[in-house]
């Protein structure tokens, strides 16, 4: 899978971007988010990727940051909301916006984005209520990673077939110095008692 791309920004025809990474040109669509901060035709910039493969395309997503294209995931996984539904909701809010906006309920304010109605405004809060933490770490906003060990503990429980919400819960009751390799074999002995 394509992860990040680097390059030069060769057209910007919202919301798609030419973006010219080796010798190769990739077409990418973004949120307009992203697409008001890309540097102007000529600069170089840097796009966490996201591709969606499909029997009939596949096509390229990118954003400027780790957080938005976490979101994008988030939104993505809801029954009902596809990539280009998403793009919309991003570039509607921020991904501030959008965890203030799930964490109040306020369906009426994710069912001004075009494309969404009430409900499915109402099965995004309910489907992403806790996935958008607002506790999340100052000034990262509320998908900031977490730390390395932690984030390598985590998806090393959601390899082993642990659900999310498993996983998230043995990885928070962690001691924040331990190695991954012990953070692992902790996580294991917690869920093995849960």
């Amino acid at each position: 899978m394509i992860g990040l791309l680097r390059g030069t920004v060769l057209e910007k025809t919202p919301p798609a971007v030419l973006l010219l990474a080796g010798q190769v040109g990739y077409e990418l669509d973004v949120p307009m988010s992203t697409f008001y901060d890309l540097p102007p035709t000529g600069g170089d910039v840097r796009l966490f990727t996201h591709l969606v493969v499909r029997e009939d395309a596949q096509q390229l997503y990118g954003f400027l940051t780790r957080a938005e294209r976490d979101a994008f995931r988030q939104l993505v996984k809801v029954s009902g909301v596809g990539p280009k539904l998403a793009l919309a909701v991003l570039s509607g809010l921020s991904v501030n916006e959008l965890t203030l906006v799930i964490a109040n309920g306020d369906a009426a304010r994710l069912a001004k984005t075009p494309g969404i109605g009430k409900k499915t405004a109402e099965r995004l809060l309910l489907e992403l209520g806790g996935k958008f933490n607002p506790g999340g770490v100052a000034g990262g906003g509320l998908f900031a990673p977490p730390t390395s060990t932690g984030d390598d503990v985590l998806q090393a429980l959601l390899a082993l077939g642990y659900s999310e919400k498993e996983a998230a819960l043995a990885v928070k009751a962690l001691p924040t110095d331990c190695k991954v390799e012990d953070g692992i074999r902790l996580a294991l002995k917690q869920l093995a008692k849960g």
